[in-house]
């Protein structure tokens, strides 16, 4: 393998620490990255080992500003040193009212980022995007969807365009395009640093078991209804950041690669471990059959967490053959992500500052 200078946004989220320390693996690769918040860079960098640290370049700047809000003097310095680009910075929120500032972040700013690596003469671009690009499609497959399809939301929505916008690009760089399912916890520790998805979820639900702890007296059962046979499409953090890191020695132009589970767990399965790992004891978790009258509260339940269902939901299945083309005689292998996994992941996500979260 060359060495390489690596570009990276969103690098100290939940994923981007876990990435830098793979790519790190190779002793002569350096990598820049772009961050808002030069405080919460540098305590990611010190978390390093000395010898990386002099390898991790910190530039402060923001996707939502062209040249991602860097000087010109930077712009004078990194130009041409940089080979290749992993555009990871994302806002990650499935609210309506929030559209404008989701193409802000999301479709605006790989705008940004694309055009930035354009001005470097970058050679290779990789956009983190999302499996659930696929909207209302009840297949995912590793290609472009129509711009103009059905989505839950208007994150969703930002996602598909900015993949159209990223392949707009392929006659000035090789780009590919990466789309993890919903990001859980390290597989080994559980360890997870996320507000989003099952993370959000979870927290909804602890709030509302909190609230109901306080009416003394009042002994009844909530109901949280289940999609029947659906699946939620759980991936561990170091998996999808193993399947990245691969990309500078074996993406291919052009292509998409699906960082998805092939065997997820059920839905109402992964709802009866929160309910364990909450010790919510007067949680119901009932399949979805259509004959159940709610009262007012268990609507207020429900409709809590709605923003989330959609991804905990669904039946979806992802073809990944691409991925599983990137992973041939590599050292990493095919998910196989067993139920004592999930478990372990949710009840350390569950535990005070245990993995990160407190609900």
């Amino acid at each position: 393998m060359i060495n390489l200078n690596l570009f990276l946004t969103g690098s100290t989220g939940f994923l981007g620490g876990r990435l830098i320390k793979n790519l790190l693996q190779h002793k002569r690769n350096e990598v820049y990255i772009l961050v808002r918040n030069v405080e919460k860079a540098e305590r990611l960098r010190d978390s390093f080992q000395m010898d990386e640290q002099k390898r991790i370049h910190i530039f402060q700047g923001d996707i939502t500003i062209p040249n991602a809000g860097l000087s010109r003097d930077d712009l004078e310095w990194l130009t041409g040193k940089i080979d290749e680009v992993y555009h990871l910075a994302a806002l990650v929120k499935f609210d309506f009212d929030l559209r404008d500032e989701l193409f802000a972040a999301n479709y605006d700013g790989t705008k940004h980022i694309l055009e930035l690596a354009t001005i470097l003469q970058v050679k290779k671009f990789y956009y983190v995007s999302t499996a659930y690009t696929v909207g209302k499609l009840a297949e995912g497959v590793e290609e472009l969807y129509p711009a103009d399809g059905e989505f839950h939301n208007p994150y969703e929505e930002s996602k598909v365009k900015s993949e159209h916008l990223v392949f707009s690009y392929r006659d000035k760089m090789d780009v590919s395009i990466f789309r993890p399912a919903i990001i859980v916890g390290d597989s080994k520790t559980g360890e997870a640093d996320s507000q989003f998805t099952l993370y959000g979820f979870m927290r909804a639900l602890g709030v509302f078991k909190r609230k109901t702890a306080r009416r003394r007296g009042e002994e009844r059962t909530y109901r949280l209804v289940a999609a029947k046979n659906g699946t939620s499409n759980l991936v561990p953090v170091d998996y999808v950041a193993d399947i990245l890191s691969l990309a500078p020695e074996k993406a291919q132009a052009n292509k998409i690669y699906h960082i998805t589970n092939p065997n997820p767990p059920e839905n109402i399965e992964l709802l009866k471990m929160l309910k364990e790992a909450l010790q919510f004891d007067n949680l119901s978790v009932v399949e979805n059959t259509g004959e159940y009258e709610l009262d007012e509260e268990e609507v207020k339940l429900n409709s809590l967490i709605d923003v989330f269902k959609v991804y905990l939901a669904g039946a979806l299945t992802f073809d990944d053959r691409n991925t599983q083309d990137l992973m041939e005689g590599t050292a990493v292998s095919h998910l196989d992500m067993s139920n004592e996994t999930v478990e372990m992941i949710i009840r350390t996500g569950c535990e005070p500052n245990g993995g990160k979260l407190t609900v």
